[in-house]
């Protein structure tokens, strides 16, 4: 078939690859000069994992182009996708500026009957809305419809999770527009359930809010294990064996972030409120996501008392591995405050530290872990990189000046840490700060 993909953010490049790589005709749009020519040349503007090698490919082939020309896109495609950025407001609402700049242009370019798509995460009755600002600036008159058809690729393995959706969602009150939907998702392999726009837009804000609300729960029930002497990894197997559970997204830390969860989690919340409800359980989850941020600041005051004059090295600072994207990262939080306390930072990330040098600034960027722990104060690991898994604690050890070490992710065990000579300290587990045996006396002594 052939595509047109507005917008060339992690969602629309990766959807425009991926339906390339399935021998479909893709043309990608995008407004930056800059970023078309450099895909043009097969440099990505996001990292993830096989999408060079697979937009390389269907690029020599002929399959996918790059362009600025939205009227060439339009005119030459039969189903036209809109995957452009929805930011949050300061209102925690959705930004829908830049798909209403989209809409409008695409209507003055229709040639003839046209899907066109809402793939980027829009609120509830955004389809209807969409629908009426076309009709409202065609300039020729032709039959099109609009389809909701939310993504759920998760950055780091987008691609993967591309070409290997669990399900497809399509949200549309027209039958023909759902019948060649249908078609073009048949390759994936994947169930297909069409249902109304309004149902479909709800999906993917339900689906992020329900994710992230299991983060927050297992990162508050690590909170509570710290205290009680259990270990937040064997409570999380537990109850994960559970097959109404799953073991999914219970691994605790130092809170979840990236462009989708915390946009979400704040859209769901204005979504409920604008029609009239309550949506506590989500407002209760952003609450608990902002203060866990900051669960390794706590944990550094009562290792160090005064952070002021001291160096802390940073291990990590995308939101995630696989992704250089740091946007809502726990890193940011954490390093924003580090320096606010009067804190000196060093920092290295395998693949993020181009994306940190436009967000986070007088920091001492360093080539590879060992060099960014040299001479420490504390190290604290924000992002659970394999790299990380794999240093050499000894060296580790042997280069820092104080040994406290702040495990935000638990990649490390806390025998072989404390054997090493560190102050280990990480999340819902027995570390430094344990305090079950005080409980213990508390509660068992009389």
């Amino acid at each position: 078939m052939n595509l047109c993909v507005i917008g060339t953010g992690y969602v629309g490049l990766v959807s425009g690859v991926c339906f390339a790589e399935l021998g479909n005709k893709v043309i990608c749009i995008d407004i930056d000069e800059e970023k078309i020519n450099k895909l043009n040349n097969d440099i990505m503007p996001i990292y993830e994992k096989n999408l060079k090698e697979i937009c390389s490919k269907n690029r020599k082939l002929g399959n996918i182009e790059f362009t600025t020309d939205l009227n060439y896109g339009v005119k030459n495609s039969d189903i036209i996708f809109i995957a452009v950025g929805t930011p949050s407001l300061p209102s925690g609402k959705a930004d829908l500026s830049a798909v209403e700049t989209v809409a409008k242009n695409i209507a003055r370019f229709i040639n003839g009957y046209k899907i066109i798509v809402n793939k980027s995460t829009v609120p509830v009755g955004t389809q209807k809305w969409v629908t009426q600002v076309i009709k409202q600036n065609q300039i020729e008159k032709h039959d099109f419809d609009v389809v909701s058809n939310p993504e759920f690729l998760r950055e780091g393995t987008a691609v993967y999770d591309t070409m290997n959706t669990d399900r497809v969602i399509v949200g549309s009150d027209s039958q023909k527009a759902a019948s060649i939907m249908i078609e073009l998702h048949k390759p994936f392999n994947a169930p297909i359930e069409v249902m109304s726009p309004e149902s479909a837009e709800m999906v993917k804000y339900a689906a992020n809010a329900f994710l992230a609300t299991k983060i927050s729960f297992i990162n508050e029930i690590a909170n509570i294990c710290e205290k009680a002497g259990a270990d937040v990894s064997k409570v999380a197997k537990g109850i994960g064996l559970d097959n109404r559970i799953s073991h999914k997204f219970l691994r605790a830390g130092i809170g979840f972030g990236g462009a989708c969860f915390p946009k979400d989690t704040n859209a769901i919340v204005k979504i409920a409120e604008e029609l009239g409800c309550n949506f506590k359980v989500v407002k209760s989850v952003i609450e608990a996501n902002q203060i866990q941020k900051l669960r390794a600041i706590d944990k550094l005051i009562h290792a160090l008392t005064d952070i002021k004059g001291k160096t802390i090295g940073i291990l990590g600072l995308s939101f995630k591995p696989g992704t250089d994207d740091l946007r809502e990262a726990p890193s940011i939080d954490i390093i924003s405050k580090i320096q606010e306390l009067g804190g000196k930072i060093k920092a290295y990330d395998p693949i993020a530290i181009e994306n940190a040098r436009e967000v986070l600034k007088d920091i001492e960027y360093c080539n590879n872990p060992y060099d960014t722990v040299k001479d420490t104060d504390a190290v604290i690991l924000a992002t659970e990189w394999d790299e990380f898994e794999k240093i050499d604690l000894e060296k580790i050890k042997g280069l820092v000046k104080n040994p406290v070490f702040i495990d935000g992710r638990n990649v490390f065990d806390y025998e072989n840490m404390t054997k090493l000579g560190f102050k280990y300290y990480c999340i819902g587990k027995i570390d430094a700060e344990f305090e079950g045996l005080k409980m213990k006396e508390r509660y068992f002594s009389k």
